[in-house]
């Protein structure tokens, strides 16, 4: 059976394309997204690539979270980090810090166990190694309330508290691992370490000095008197050492072949669009840094007394509220996509529409008006749980800015320079791109965290 042959009318695709050019994208990159952090910061100029924060006198000491070992079942504090108990801080003998560590006693309480409670002796401070417990007292009319919710790495009972009773309930939620020091303990090791006791001993008498409710050193005023009485004297002492956040560096070498620059720019010039695409991979590190450096990181830098846990595990309305009544101004939350779902979820649940609110142009989930923006660099931890931040900005407000130096040499942005690092023997060009900045918090209740965020009910 012969096979009939179409004759060919006209030219086919494949054979016009050998005679003409093809319409082109840019390159592309998955890995850019919104970073709704660097274009919501207030960016100050740090002229000398360093800026120091000036506060008031405190006599509150730094009280962070701890962090734990474990090996199997057994729970253990990493000795160093005891300095942020808020008698420690600042304590560097690395032995006493160890025997401190080692008179800790593991302890496991199930979910409704009483931990300690009210009016009984207080006779040890407590670190939760793993769980989340209620810190319980009593309303008005006597019924039970919830104070505070405490989780993984905080502590509860203080050294004024060993010699009295406990002024609240606490009550454990979930399983949780605590590890205590009897007042026993505390004492035999005091005995035993002199430069420990003369640490304790600063702490105690800074606690009985004149303060304000913020650990500030009082103002002396008078007000509502009448007649002629004596005015009070006072002045405002500062801090003699206050903190200081020096310039960190996201930096790479960008490398392209002189041939290519040469004899590939057309329609696009090849080096801008390395250099563009290199700069995009610079400031999604340079979001990621803002987050997460230990240093200078937001996560790693909130206030204790600024550190919220949800109450039921998912995000939801009462949580954000609890959350916004901690400052007086919030200009944003800045969460994990994910989050915010979770959010939207816990809404939908309970009947409740929150109005979007418009930013640059875009529509975003809000709630109270403050606007949620989706940020990818937050972390989920293994047990799919993550944080939602709460941020007041701006130098005028006392709250979180960023830092940067513009005017540096060869500056291709603010902030970021590109530099000609010359062509090697294997003619290959080479530029250092450089991006230079941080983050400061001017005072604690700008920045805010609800933590241990369930995602996935």
């Amino acid at each position: 059976m012969a096979i009939e042959v179409k004759e060919q009318m006209s030219l086919n695709i494949a054979a016009a394309r050998t005679l003409t050019t093809t319409t082109k994208s840019v390159p592309q990159m998955q890995e850019i997204t919104s970073r709704w952090l660097l274009r919501m910061l207030p960016w100050v100029q740090v002229s000398g690539g360093t800026f120091r924060v000036n506060h008031r006198l405190s006599y509150v000491l730094g009280d962070g979270l701890l962090t734990f070992t474990s090996n199997g079942n057994d729970v253990r504090v990493v000795p160093a980090e005891l300095t942020e108990l808020p008698w420690l801080q600042g304590f560097d003998d690395t032995d006493t810090l160890n025997a401190l560590a080692d008179r800790l006693v593991q302890q496991e309480f199930e979910p409704g166990e009483l931990i300690v409670q009210a009016e009984q002796p207080a006779d040890r401070i407590f670190l939760i190694a793993y769980g989340k417990a209620n810190k319980l007292g009593t309303g008005k009319y006597g019924d039970q309330t919830v104070l505070e919710v405490l989780a993984d790495g905080e502590h509860f009972g203080s050294l004024s508290l060993l010699s009295g009773t406990w002024p609240f309930t606490v009550q454990a939620a979930t399983h949780c691992t605590l590890l205590s020091l009897s007042s026993q303990s505390l004492q035999e090791l005091l005995n035993q370490a002199p430069q420990l006791r003369a640490r304790v001993e600063q702490a105690q008498a800074a606690a009985q000095l004149p303060q304000n409710k913020h650990g500030e050193a009082a103002i002396d005023l008078a007000a509502g008197h009448d007649g002629e009485p004596d005015l009070p004297g006072t002045f405002v002492n500062y801090d003699a050492s206050p903190r200081e956040y020096s310039l960190s560096v996201a930096q790479t070498i960008l490398r392209v072949h002189s041939r290519v620059a040469d004899l590939y720019n057309e329609p696009m010039n090849q080096v801008e669009q390395q250099l563009r695409l290199t700069i995009e991979a610079l400031r999604e590190r340079q979001e990621h840094e803002l987050i997460n450096n230990r240093e200078f990181g937001l996560l790693h830098n909130i206030d204790r007394k600024q550190r919220l846990y949800t109450h039921s595990g998912p995000p939801t309305p009462d949580d954000l509220d609890t959350l916004l009544s901690r400052r007086r101004r919030t200009h944003f939350f800045l969460a994990h996509p994910r989050a915010i779902a979770a959010f939207g979820k816990e809404c939908n649940r309970l009947g409740i529409h929150s109005p979007a609110v418009e930013l640059h142009g875009v529509k975003l989930t809000a709630w109270r008006g403050v606007p949620l923006l989706p940020c990818n660099k937050i972390p989920i931890i293994s047990n799919q749980v993550t944080a939602i931040l709460a941020l007041r900005t701006g130098e005028e407000s006392q709250g979180v800015i960023g830092l940067h130096q513009t005017g540096i040499p060869d500056e291709y942005q603010p902030g970021l320079s590109v530099r000609f690092m010359g062509i090697n023997e294997k003619a290959i060009i080479s530029y250092l791109v450089s991006a230079y900045y941080s983050a400061a918090i001017l005072v604690p209740d700008a920045l805010g965290a609800l933590l241990n965020v369930e995602i996935n009910r």
